[in-house]
């Protein structure tokens, strides 16, 4: 049971816009989310939706030239705009990051123990023996068997699964209050993603932290996520539990992102696919961006942009499908789309 009584980020209209040569990117559309107290927060959306702009403003991780309005509050303290130096004491003890691609944040000429006990001495006064025994902790914490042995070898002995647990270990050297994982398990085989997928859900409980959880894929984040927001350009345009977004979703855009799955396929058939693009958002389209690629537009989806309509305590959608002056039953039931695909 997610305990909504207990926020650890807030994060309130926020928008980033970044200055290109064409003119203003606006990749963060006036965002509120919340997340609490030890659950996993899942952020779904195509690329370019703007998921990972979203997780690095909050590790302070964007460019200087970002422009950043709203706000975001970790714990009630408001780090919208502490600079790199105040962010340098919450990173990493407060949130911290793992990112898809482990050899890119690795040093291949730097032994993984020596990394991690790096991660370790960044916030705590220890000795390097002391440094050391907790780094080997880490790493058997994370699944490394032969930790004591594996300690002083470089990243390149290791697999794709191997270095993901390593970077965790890292991520975690602080033990944070927020971890984000932005796309962890792409790469890797299906095996070691559920691996990993099981192993972030079962660190979630032994050291008491709340996962935000980046993917393009709803069929991984249905294994590990609490809740569920759904991403397009920008904005977040559905947010509910698991059971909320796979047995009643609600927007156009989540449904379509479920029926591509591959289990709505049937032998001899496509799987059913969503036309056109994502607008630029260097000019964003007038009203509801989804508008142009949703068959079930109505008049004003190109005019004015929908609020959220809350459709149960957990379950909020932002679509004026569900405006009280909206035609009735234009969209079919769900139910009736889901027993299709699995006939």
């Amino acid at each position: 049971m997610i305990d909504t009584h207990n926020t650890i980020l807030d994060i309130k209209n926020l928008s980033i816009n970044f200055q290109t040569s064409q003119g203003k990117l606006q990749a963060i559309r006036d965002i509120s989310l919340k997340l609490y107290k030890n659950e996993i927060l899942a952020i779904v959306g195509e690329s370019g939706s703007g998921k990972s702009v979203l997780c690095k403003s909050i590790m302070g991780l964007l460019p200087s030239s970002a422009e950043i309005s709203g706000h975001i509050a970790i714990n009630n303290h408001d780090i919208t705009n502490i600079n790199r130096t105040d962010f340098s004491s919450i990173r990493g003890k407060v949130c911290s990051i793992i990112l898809q691609d482990p050899m890119s944040s690795l040093n291949p000429v730097i032994s993984i123990g020596n990394q991690i006990i790096e991660a370790i001495l960044i916030h705590q006064k220890m000795t390097y023996i002391e440094a050391k025994n907790k780094a080997i902790k880490l790493l058997e914490l994370v699944g490394i068997t032969f930790a004591n042995e594996r300690f002083d070898l470089k990243p390149h002995c290791f697999s794709g699964g191997m270095l993901q647990r390593c970077i965790i270990a890292i991520a975690i050297a602080q033990n944070p209050q927020i971890l984000f994982a932005d796309e962890p398990t792409t790469g890797l085989d299906s095996s070691t993603k559920l691996q990993i997928l099981d192993l972030l859900s079962s660190l979630k409980n032994k050291i008491n932290m709340s996962i935000v959880f980046i993917s393009h894929d709803l069929g991984t984040i249905a294994r590990i996520a609490d809740r569920i927001a759904i991403m397009y350009a920008g904005k977040i345009i559905e947010i509910g539990t698991c059971h909320d977004i796979f047995y009643t979703p609600a927007h156009p855009y989540t449904r379509a992102l479920l029926l591509a799955q591959p289990k709505f396929s049937q032998q001899g058939k496509y799987l059913p696919t969503l036309p056109g693009l994502p607008p630029l958002l260097i000019n964003p389209p007038k009203g509801d961006a989804f508008a142009p690629r949703n068959k079930y537009a109505l008049n004003i989806d190109f005019i004015k942009e929908p609020p959220f309509y809350k459709l149960s305590p957990s379950h909020q959608v932002a679509s004026w499908l569900y405006d009280d002056n909206a035609p009735k039953n234009i969209m079919p039931p769900w139910s009736t789309i889901y027993k299709q695909g699995n006939d």
